[in-house]
């Protein structure tokens, strides 16, 4: 049986607000995680994706600023993450709890704009590692009234390119600051690195079991199409499963534009989300997706990581990689917060026999389809099997 919030020791108000946006137990993820970093807890948690871990590590965070005194109005929790649209959908997350002035610090904005905003005295700043390492540099965020500090995504800030800067930025924080990491996925060598204590001592590891989402949510399926035809397969999907709200994944970052454009010609609405893109074109993308503005993301695999966008009915992956993880990750973009979700691989012949592979080794059950007079049904050989 689920925990209420109040249960968890979470104050009314904030109870409130959950009640408000459909939120009214924890997870199991928010019932392990949220007592441990009330308690001041140094903890890495492991939960898979949809599961809720934002708010796990929020709600207690929150609380605390709440009820603690902050005549000087400092930053008192800094939050970390590895893209613009994580970083942005934390902000979200925050908006969601509660009215705690909250700052969005990334790269590719110009910076007097940033400390402009620190002005206006934000008691909870979300950034990348290497824009908030650059202000505390000048001088302009200052780190001694700092109280937690969360790595979101610890595993990507942790991977070569980004682990230096996450690195010096935890260094320049006060001693006593508490440090909070979380990832779908922890690899061994984040977990050596915080044991070795090069992040933080005494650090707690958190291993959630699973919930089996990719078989107990979501339905797989398989949809038959030479490299050629794929787009116009896609296209025909589209129209016969008139999806609410659809992901189209291609780990090809040419695609994407090729993608769009090809559909858009067909008169149907969708945004595109490239990893290289320019920020205000990958914001814009971004909001209309989640607004509901435009009902299908184009994306590949780098650009979408770690975003956890409410509502998504269907995921369609147009190339399967050999690495069965970007398959898991796709999948689990749907069928979140109990809902149901559908994930369709539109695959060539050596596809669909990497896909036989991984429905054996996942132990899932892949439902072949094909398009028929505008509809997506069985075939022929499978309606047999079933009668």
């Amino acid at each position: 049986m689920s925990k209420s919030f109040s249960e968890l020791g979470i104050a009314e108000a904030l109870v409130q607000r959950l009640d408000a946006i459909g939120i009214h137990t924890a997870t199991a993820v928010q019932e392990k995680v949220i007592p441990l970093v009330a308690a001041g807890k140094n903890i890495l948690f492991q939960s898979e994706t949809g599961t809720g871990k934002t708010f796990a590590y929020l709600l207690p965070l929150v609380q605390q600023i709440q009820e603690a005194e902050n005549v000087r109005k400092q930053v008192q929790l800094l939050i970390v993450s590895p893209t613009l649209e994580l970083c942005s959908q934390i902000r979200d997350q925050v908006t969601l709890c509660c009215d705690e002035k909250t700052a969005l610090f990334v790269g590719g904005t110009p910076i007097n704009r940033q400390i402009e905003k620190l002005k206006e005295k934000p008691v909870i700043v979300i950034g990348s590692a290497s824009r908030l390492l650059e202000l505390i540099h000048l001088k302009k965020l200052k780190v001694d009234g700092i109280r937690a500090l969360v790595l979101d995504e610890a595993d990507r800030l942790l991977t070569p390119e980004l682990r230096d800067a996450t690195e010096q930025l935890v260094a320049r924080l006060p001693p006593a600051v508490q440090l909070i990491g979380n990832s779908a996925t922890v690899s061994a060598y984040t977990k050596k690195l915080v044991t070795e204590a090069r992040i933080k001592d005494e650090i707690e590891l958190i291993e959630l079991p699973a919930e089996d989402v990719l078989r107990s949510r979501i339905e797989h399926w398989a949809l038959f199409a030479e490299r050629r035809d794929k787009i116009d397969t896609l296209r025909s999907f589209i129209r016969a499963v008139n999806a609410q709200k659809m992901i189209v994944f291609t780990s090809r970052l040419d695609q994407v534009e090729n993608i769009v454009a090809k559909l858009r010609y067909k008169h149907i609405d969708c945004d595109g989300l490239g990893a290289k893109a320019d920020k205000k074109l990958r914001k814009a993308a971004w909001d209309g997706f989640k607004s509901g503005k435009s009902r299908i993301l184009v994306t590949t695999d780098v650009a979408a990581r770690g975003l956890d966008i409410q509502g998504v009915t269907h995921v369609v992956q147009m190339d399967l990689n050999e690495d069965k993880d970007f398959f898991i990750h796709r999948a689990g973009r749907t069928g979140r917060a109990g809902r149901k979700g559908f994930n369709c691989v539109i695959g060539d012949e050596r596809e669909m026999q990497r896909l036989a592979s991984f429905e054996k080794s996942l132990h899932l059950t892949v439902y072949p389809k094909m398009l028929y007079k505008g509809r997506l049904i069985a075939p022929p050989q499978q309606q047999e099997a079933d009668r």
